[in-house]
């Protein structure tokens, strides 16, 4: 009995972010109600009360379920700085990274549904502070990180970087997120992967790094580019 009450609750949760998500795709953030997801999810407003302090929480919940690419891909390929005595490349562990993010967005309805939402149709009014603070604690943590990867990549191809690393990792962190944005806007209008991936090139390169197209392009994506 105790476990059937866990599983319905559990459903119960799974229908609310379901039904979040949806309208919050459809409607925009803001403009959907507590109210409104409670009778999509089949479900009644405490239900939303008992599962989630307001709506902010329950964004954050929606946007934990489908981890967001860009974390998940750092995770994968190395959340800490590759010590410069190892045999790790961090311009691969960036490339690759990046690569599976961009991969990631193109395949999955669900993480673009969520990222459409959360770069496209959420305004940051008083009520949905909480979402703002995720936003900025996930872009500092995305610069932390390309920050070490930078720092160990220039020591282990002993290059000197012609600008400042904080001043590289928000320039990296714009294109990328920049690009994936304006993609999302018209998901015609170019490749992803393979747009991003010349663009990773071209600033790595600008920033004074070798890449080699061999070995760092994904075999069943051709860049089309020299």
């Amino acid at each position: 009995m105790v476990r059937r009450t866990k599983e319905d609750a559990l459903s119960t949760r799974r229908n609310l972010l379901d039904a979040a998500e949806e309208l919050f795709q459809e409607q925009g953030v803001s403009r959907t109600s507590l109210q409104e997801i409670a009778k999509r999810a089949g479900a009644t407003r405490g239900a939303i009360y008992w599962h989630f302090r307001d709506k902010a929480d329950l964004f954050n919940a929606m946007m934990e379920r489908v981890t967001l690419p860009m974390e998940e891909c750092f995770e994968r390929h190395g959340s800490t700085l590759p010590r410069i005595d190892t045999d790790k490349d961090a311009i691969d562990n960036i490339w690759q990274a990046i690569t599976d993010c961009l991969e990631q967005i193109s395949r999955d309805p669900q993480i673009r549904r969520i990222l459409e939402v959360a770069t496209l149709k959420v305004e940051y009014v008083d009520e949905l502070h909480a979402v703002r603070e995720r936003h900025i604690n996930v872009r500092n943590a995305f610069l932390a990180r390309f920050e070490q990867s930078i720092c160990t990549a220039a020591q282990q191809q002993k290059l000197k970087l012609p600008i400042p690393v904080n001043v590289a990792a928000n320039g990296f962190h714009a294109l990328i997120d920049g690009l994936i944005q304006n993609w999302l806007l018209d998901q015609t209008a170019f490749d992803l992967l393979n747009t991003g991936q010349a663009m990773m090139r071209i600033y790595l390169n600008g920033l004074g790094f070798t890449t080699d197209p061999q070995t760092k392009t994904n075999p069943h994506h051709a860049m089309g580019v020299q």
